[in-house]
């Protein structure tokens, strides 16, 4: 039968000819939900906390597989607007807690051609343009990475976490087969010693659960020095580990902090002992965009492998990892033989073999968004979008030092984040004024008014605090659509006083704040 054959009128396709026009008429049930939706939730987040988006979801959205079904533009409306209304927004300016970008509405259409298209990124006859599309995407990413590399190439996968795990999977390999012909041991090195991981107490814990699952030493972790690793300390821990394969991973864009480590200095102490280098640059890579920000990378050239996710600071909608490498033969452990995927008559006739880019199997075609991002912005546009995210956390940060209720940790502005806390909580001993920060934020929260995140950093004096976080990763955002969340903080931290006093005057027979003046638990 031709291929526009669509199913019964009870489950219409998604592809073919007739696809896109049942698409369409599906598609306008989502928009207009997701807009009114979004009008009815009012803010960053559904208000009420837990519970209360449990019971309205589960109001909507319940039973999930009925004995009847009660069709399909039904069932969109009811489930988009439950997941709409009950949805942390991160397109509204005041939802910044983590590395959670609002993804551009370009790249959202590019994601439904490619759901409703399907393509399995396994083999090339599941995904014949979508395979040169992903090259054409791996190999551009791989160029900006490593510009001045012979032959770099990278791989598309769902994050940051899979990307670390694969360069230590790589890695491992590599430790594993010994040195290269005529390199000799290194000295002090055993045979068949395995790979040592050695990262900073700054590394995301990826780092720590790939080691984990690869069967590998829990990785040697090295002093940081402000949230980035000490060159110092890393030499001593380097000398004193005695030979054997060594990968040192650094990170570019710490998650609590914005952080880079110092590349080249970790670079050339690497380099000395015959070790290797992974840098983590799930939230910094995208740095490399632009030309005047691109030097806070320098460095990241040398390492044997990178990791990058532009659904962090490149505005994709889950998921966008990426890793790339220096050399595409590193690539080679990746390599699998399946029949029924590639095999090798196949190959050796022409089909390209997709099996060995990715420890996945069936894949999403991820990289079409970003093809599309890329090609509709390019570069000088991708630029001024990371520009603007680096220029609005340093307005912020003014703006937080210009008000005499806040407090901006001490130091320089990490990439886009921002950490701060009310003076209010200074006023108390440690670990009750760590409360108030929290209590702070979880009153926003549980108002549905702002999503701020928390994170634990030395302050000026070397306490390590409890600090408010503001990552801030949209596009659009200017710095005065961030000045009513300084006056939410502010009003919040003034009830968590006003509410610490009365429990004070309770406590000693006097009179306690109203109840529902105070701070939600």
């Amino acid at each position: 039968m031709a291929c526009g054959v669509s199913a019964g009128t009870g489950a219409p396709l998604a592809g073919g000819v007739h696809g896109p026009g049942h698409l369409r008429a599906l598609t306008a049930v989502v928009l207009d939900t997701l807009e009114t939706a979004a009008r009815a939730r009012g803010g960053p987040l559904p208000a009420g906390g837990p519970d209360e988006v449990a019971r309205r979801t589960t109001a909507l959205a319940a039973p999930v597989l009925p004995e009847e079904g009660i069709g399909a533009e039904a069932a969109l409306a009811d489930l988009v607007r439950a997941v709409a209304e009950g949805a942390a927004d991160p397109a509204d300016p005041a939802c910044v807690a983590h590395l959670h970008c609002p993804p551009l509405a370009v790249a959202a259409a590019a994601e439904l051609a490619g759901a409703a298209l399907n393509p399995s990124m396994d083999s090339w006859d599941q995904a014949p343009a979508a395979g040169v599309i992903e090259e054409l995407t791996t190999a551009a990413l791989a160029r900006l990475v490593h510009p001045e590399a012979p032959a770099p190439d990278a791989l598309i996968t769902s994050g940051g976490t899979e990307s670390n795990l694969v360069a230590l999977l790589l890695a491992r390999e590599r430790a594993a087969a010994g040195p290269k012909p005529g390199a000799g041991p290194k000295p002090g090195a055993e045979p068949h010693t395995p790979l040592r991981v050695v990262t900073g107490a700054n590394a995301h814990h990826s780092v720590h659960r790939a080691a984990w699952m690869l069967g590998l030493p829990a990785p040697t972790v090295v002093a940081c020095h402000d949230g980035r690793i000490d060159p110092a300390a890393l030499d001593r821990t380097l000398a004193g580990l005695g030979g054997g394969p060594v990968l040192v991973v650094a990170t570019a864009g710490t998650t609590d902090e914005g952080r880079i480590d110092p590349l080249p200095e970790i670079a050339r102490i690497a380099e000395r002992y015959g070790a290797e280098l992974h840098v983590d640059a799930a939230y910094g890579g995208p740095l490399l965009f632009s030309e005047r920000l691109a030097p806070r990378l320098a460095g990241l050239d040398r390492a044997v492998s990178v990791t990058l996710d532009l659904h962090k600071l490149g505005w994709q909608p889950v998921a966008a990892g990426v890793l790339a490498v220096a050399d595409t033969a590193l690539l080679a452990p990746l390599s699998l033989r399946a029949d029924y995927l590639n095999a090798d008559d196949d190959t050796e006739a022409g089909l390209p073999d997709l099996l060995g880019r990715s420890v996945r199997t069936t894949r999403r075609p991820d990289a079409l968004k970003m093809a599309v991002t890329f090609r509709a912005l390019g570069r000088r546009g991708l630029s001024e979008l990371v520009e603007h995210c680096v220029r609005t956390a340093e307005e912020f940060g003014r703006a937080v030092d210009a008000r005499p209720a806040l407090r901006r940790r001490p130091g320089a502005i990490g990439i886009s984040t921002v950490l701060f806390r009310p003076v209010v909580a200074d006023e108390r001993e440690p670990e009750a004024g760590d409360a108030v920060v929290a209590e702070v934020r979880r009153t926003l929260l549980m108002d549905g008014r702002a999503v701020l995140g928390r994170a634990v950093a030395a302050d000026g004096d070397g306490r390590r605090r409890l600090w408010l976080k503001a990552t801030l990763l949209h596009p659009a955002a200017a710095g005065a659509d961030l000045l009513p969340l300084l006056d939410l903080v502010t009003e919040a931290a003034e009830r968590a006083a006003a509410a610490e006093v009365g429990d004070s005057r309770s406590a000693a027979g006097g009179t306690g704040a109203p109840a529902t003046e105070r701070l939600s638990p």
